[in-house]
């Protein structure tokens, strides 16, 4: 028996510290949540007396034409659930969503394999935070601006992502909620720290395989814990595997997720305990219109580090220990309750971005470009902000800002922002820069109350 509609939210991320390191396990990352969140409703497709379906449709319905059908069977010789997608019209051409197909296939034939797998058909519905997408002129000025899921009036693959970690947050979420509706509470429960384990593993493993390649799976870490330090699981574990319907897949699968078997044990490290936020200050992110290619970057410093190890191990050590300052003050000054002495917290700026700038100058990727150098620098010289990065990959995608948590700071950030021309990539002043409405979040995937989403529903 499945259970009544279930609701479950995973919320975004911000890479504070640790770009490029995170690659490797020598080092850490610290990732920071956003409460900006995924929210993903699994519920019954009523039928009438007679009628069987073995169907799952999903529907994402802030976008245009986001509405995704799929046939499953459970294959032949263990290779799990096979999802399809289904055609409406044979004149159309298939709208295909990766993350939500590959994610059905991993959590279905995962299901099947530690209980029955007698699936029941089921609607799927997805909700986005606004933050998650540039908000256009349209929507900001119209009417609904203010409603709590925009709706952006153009096709997912139009819409603009402002770089907080949707896919992640999207798998993490489908992850639990479909877990959560088909399974019953003692075999999976996404409010206890027990489960979590399980399903951060799913989710890894469902994540990689939609994105085709072994990331570092911070983004996804961040989704299921939270705010943590990271150190990233060894890329081994998910290359041995099969591909779903391949004989084998669901037995494999199972023991990967439940590190039983031959799987063994995931070594991913997660540090909650380490991260904190002083009272008084908080996060927040300042999206740039423009947007960089992330995996063209990481290709090119990888190709620098491999060509200059020792330079790259030097520097990458010093950012490392630049990295582990600025999580060990803010938990010092967290843990001085209401200490106003931020001279260090800034010197701990100063001193990563130092480091991320001789990287981005010896391996010629501007991960923090000069027009980035020029906003930062402009933000860190207001009154009551501590400080920032370009995060993660860096780029031209964003900028976090550590300040002081008073209304008149976020004031004077809002001021210098609404005048300030941004230099892209294209070198013309053509991007805009605007901030968004997030700030830090504690607390990973969550459980919601469905009803409240029912004006969201079909």
């Amino acid at each position: 028996m499945v259970r009544d509609a279930v609701a479950v939210s995973a919320p975004g991320k911000v890479f504070l510290a640790g770009g490029y390191l995170v690659l490797d396990r020598a080092y850490t990352a610290l990732v920071f949540g956003l409460d900006v969140r995924i929210h993903v409703i699994v519920e019954n497709i009523p039928t009438k007396k007679g009628v069987t379906l073995n169907e799952i449709v999903v529907t994402s319905p802030q976008f245009e034409g986001a509405v995704w059908e799929y046939g499953y069977r459970l294959a032949d010789k263990d290779g799990g659930i096979k999802v399809t997608q289904l055609r409406a019209d044979a004149d159309l051409n298939l709208n295909r969503n990766p993350f939500v197909e590959t994610t059905l296939e991993y959590v279905l034939s995962y299901i099947a394999s530690v209980s029955s797998p007698n699936i029941m058909p089921a609607s799927i519905t997805i909700l986005a935070d606004n933050d998650y997408y540039s908000t256009p002129a349209s929507v900001d000025s119209g009417s609904g601006s203010g409603s709590r899921f925009h709706n952006f009036g153009v096709p997912i693959t139009k819409a603009h992502k402002t770089g907080l970690g949707s896919s992640a947050a999207l798998v993490t979420s489908l992850t639990a909620a479909v877990l959560s509706y088909y399974l019953p509470v003692d075999e999976f429960d996404a409010a206890t720290d027990a489960r979590k384990r399980k399903l951060h593993n799913l989710a890894q493993a469902a994540h990689c395989a939609a994105q085709g390649k072994i990331g570092s799976g911070f983004d996804v870490a961040s989704a299921v814990y939270g705010s943590c330090i990271y150190r990233r699981f060894s890329p081994s574990i998910l290359a041995k595997h099969g591909e779903p319907g391949k004989p084998s897949f669901a037995t494999q699968l199972r023991h990967l997720v439940d590190e039983t078997g031959d799987a063994g044990t995931w070594d991913t490290e997660i540090r909650k305990s380490e991260v904190k936020i002083p009272k008084g200050l908080r996060l927040i992110m300042c999206d740039v219109d423009c947007g960089s290619q992330t995996p063209g970057m990481v290709k090119k410093v990888l190709a620098w580090q491999k060509e200059n190890p020792e330079q790259a191990d030097k520097l990458w050590a010093e950012l490392q220990l630049a990295n582990e300052g600025l999580a060990q003050e803010l938990k010092s000054v967290a843990e001085a309750r209401g200490s106003s002495d931020y001279d260090r917290l800034r010197q701990c700026f100063t001193r990563i971005r130092r480091g991320i700038r001789e990287m981005s100058e010896e391996s010629g990727v501007p991960i923090e470009p000069q027009s980035q150098t020029e906003l930062l620098d402009a933000c860190s010289g207001l009154e009551g902000v501590i400080g920032g990065v370009v995060p993660g990959a860096g780029g031209y995608d964003a900028v976090v800002l550590l300040i002081e948590d008073q209304e008149a700071v976020v004031e004077r950030v809002k001021t210098l922002l609404a005048g300030w021309r941004f230099k892209g990539e294209s070198g013309e002043e053509d991007g805009k820069v605007s901030m968004l409405g997030v700030r830090e979040e504690m607390e990973g995937v969550r459980v919601m109350d469905a009803d409240d989403y029912r004006d969201w529903l079909a």
